[in-house]
């Protein structure tokens, strides 16, 4: 299968280079990698570029944003400018991190998944983090959920969905809506994934409310926003984070902002959220 990955990345110079060594190393290598260089002030265009130069195959894109390191919009307008480098002939289209550690197999493996199952639209391993020394379940979210640090979309289901949405929750409606069209997604517990820097760790404080304002986007209602939120901010260990998702979604919603998806998604999305709820207690 023909792998194209693209990877934003600002400010990487101490991770990009062992993420773009770990898929020099894959035993499938990709076809294509486009490394968007968004606003960095370090060193990281001069490491992409030095990996160009020995593989034809990598290549670089400089863009210009904001230095705000908001969740969400900021990283799908970049990963945007890679896609539209991008020719149509790849099977997988991957948006990875720039501070990634893929095990050689990892890519091998992905392709067994949607060769097996031409349902698969979506699959992932696991990512690790390190703590006291050992490599570690970056335990955030619920198992069954593909990271938004990396994603693999089988073109069909990538196009179907309507690509990324760029904004906060990106990495939750995208899944939600490939459920809605029909396709199954995977997760893979023998694919660790090194993840270098923890999910989150360079947010600023402006980000606060948008997981709020994405709960209310993706139409979830009231109930299931606070219940989302509740557990949110509990395996982050923080109860001003609750009512920060809290305040968020009261001022989408006080504001009107635009929906992520249509009225016929949101009664999908809430019907499958309350299924999954009701089968943890039983």
């Amino acid at each position: 299968m023909n792998f194209y990955i693209i990877i934003p990345a600002h400010n990487e110079e101490s991770s990009i280079g062992l993420t773009l060594d770990s898929l020099i190393n894959q035993t499938l290598q990709p076809k294509r990698v486009v490394v968007v260089n968004d606003n960095s002030t370090d060193s990281t265009q001069d490491i992409v570029e030095s990996y160009a130069a020995k593989h034809p195959w990598i290549q670089l894109i400089n863009s210009k944003s904001s230095n705000e390191h908001l969740p969400g919009s900021k990283i799908i307008n970049a990963f945007y400018k890679g896609y539209e480098t991008l020719d149509a002939h790849y099977d997988v289209l991957c948006k990875f991190d720039a501070d990634l550690i893929f095990p050689n197999t990892y890519l091998k493996q992905l392709s067994i998944h949607f060769n097996v199952n031409k349902k698969l639209g979506m699959a992932s391993g696991f990512c690790y983090i390190e703590k006291n020394g050992e490599w570690v379940l970056e335990n955030l979210t619920r198992k069954d959920h593909i990271r938004g640090a990396l994603k693999a979309y089988r073109k069909t289901c990538f196009l179907k969905i309507g690509k990324l949405k760029p904004s906060m929750g990106w990495d939750t409606v995208d899944e939600l809506l490939a459920k809605f069209y029909g396709w199954d997604i995977l997760t893979d517990e023998s694919l660790h994934v090194k993840h270098l820097k923890p999910t989150g760790i360079s947010y600023n404080k402006a980000s606060k409310y948008l997981q709020g304002e994405a709960m209310y986007k993706m139409r979830y209602g009231f109930v299931i926003t606070f219940i989302s939120a509740l557990k949110l901010a509990y395996k982050k260990g923080s109860f001003g984070l609750f009512k920060d998702y809290l305040t968020g979604y009261f001022k989408a919603k006080k504001n009107k902002v635009g929906f992520l998806v249509t009225e016929e998604e949101g009664n999908f999305i809430r019907e499958l959220r309350w299924k999954g709820m009701k089968n943890k207690f039983q």
